[in-house]
């Protein structure tokens, strides 16, 4: 006689292997090989799994507050701004650095430290799925014989990629991203401002689909001041954000317009020196601009690096005009701190000019260029790239268990 299983496996097996096979599939990520010790800078795409503050988010990632505003563009002279609890499901932004580790680029530098109720999977969820717990096992050599410990220290490795901070050309920082339920290729690249065709080539992917889990590199066109002449120091800085130099005196935007950076004083609480120019009265990022018969003529005041506390600045002279705009900064928006565009100058036409920055020729007729006050914005976009990558995978197991209960009921 045949048992109610052999009757009904037929029926039961596609139900099951839907049950299983999920289970049993491996969420994608990039590994890019290496071998210099160089490192680049990268970013995670980070989705709070839980109400955390700036501060913590932080200590979590090992990073400094000031970098991951600079990141997301957030105003950082609000005060108290690493209390402010952030609501779980935010989008943050977060810089890492990227070093080449046993042959392949990952960032080995965060580290957790184990408490009384940690678990594996509970301290992996912590990270927004940018790590996995058989990832924390292995970087650890977490086992069945070697368990994890009260207080212990673990080393959290996170993905991240460098691709030589180029894409066709265009400085480009590339983004770890967790792929959500629902997305889909196309989304994530208009999200980003990259194309499906961007996305497959850098990621490697052998088909135009992704599941959730799957971590992409998605790169983010950036200013660079590779070109800039700068003195012992060099800057990338994503699309729609900022970074501070010389000891936070100065603050560097990166323009979604033209992806040049535009630096000027940070106006943060520090002690700041040497930010005029030599001959005139216009400081870092300000401008006069004189009308002639021929256009006019326009003096600059530019950044041009720092050693220690010295910052290096110079006048610069060029006959092409600028636009009358203003230009706001970001400000967080709530518990979503959202992406905005660039700060850029406003222009006055007060022949003394704006303090603290007046004109250089008293008496002329001229406008002078100055720095603009914050103001909030919203979203960030990206660009593309055509760089290869390789394929990792993590394993996941969760549904075998409850597959195996209903097989052995039936049996």
């Amino acid at each position: 006689m045949r048992t109610l299983f052999q009757l009904l496996h037929p029926l039961f097996l596609p139900a099951l292997s839907f049950l299983v096979l999920p289970s049993l599939m491996h969420a994608k990520s990039v590994i890019e090989p290496c071998s210099s010790s160089d490192s680049c800078t990268s970013l995670l795409s980070y989705i709070l799994p839980w109400d955390s503050k700036i501060s913590e988010i932080a200590s979590r990632f090992q990073v400094n507050i000031t970098d991951i505003l600079a990141a997301n563009s957030i105003n950082p002279s609000i005060p108290s701004l690493g209390n402010q609890i952030l609501r779980a499901n935010s989008v943050f932004k977060i810089p890492i650095s990227c070093p080449c580790v046993d042959g392949i680029r990952r960032s080995m530098s965060t580290t957790y430290g184990v408490r009384a109720a940690d678990s594996v999977e509970s301290i992996a969820d912590g990270y927004g799925g940018l790590v996995s717990a058989e990832q924390i096992r292995s970087a650890n050599g977490i086992n069945g014989d070697n368990q994890l410990l009260s207080r212990q220290s673990l080393l959290i490795p996170l993905p991240c990629t460098c691709f030589n901070n180029s894409n066709n050309g265009v400085a480009t920082v590339y983004m770890s991203y967790v792929v959500q339920r629902g997305e889909s290729l196309s989304g994530i690249g208009l999200e980003f401002g990259t194309t499906v065709v961007d996305l497959e080539a850098v990621n490697g992917l052998a088909r135009l689909v992704v599941d959730p889990g799957d971590i992409l590199a998605v790169p983010i066109s950036a200013c660079s001041s590779a070109n800039l002449n700068w003195y012992n120091e060099s800057l990338i800085v994503p699309n729609g954000s900022y970074a501070l130099t010389a000891n936070n005196c100065i603050k560097c935007i990166c323009g979604t317009d033209d992806l040049n950076l535009k630096c000027f004083p940070s106006g943060i609480a520090v002690p700041c020196s040497h930010l005029q120019c030599n001959g005139s009265n216009l400081f870092i990022g300000d401008a006069y601009v004189k009308q002639t018969a021929a256009g006019c003529n326009v003096s600059t005041c530019v950044y041009r690096g720092h050693s220690g506390r010295r910052i290096f600045r110079s006048l610069a002279n060029s006959s092409q005009c600028t636009d009358k705009q203003n230009y706001s900064a970001a400000a967080p928006t709530g518990s979503s701190p959202s992406s905005p565009s660039p700060l850029v100058p406003f222009v006055t036409v007060s022949p003394s000019g704006p303090s603290p920055s007046p004109s250089p020729f008293p008496g002329s007729n001229g406008a002078t260029i100055g720095t603009g006050a914050s103001a909030p914005r919203s979203k960030q976009s990206s660009n593309i790239s055509d760089n290869g990558g390789l394929l990792g995978q993590v394993s996941s197991y969760n549904l075998l268990l409850p597959a195996l209960a209903v097989l052995y009921y039936f049996m």
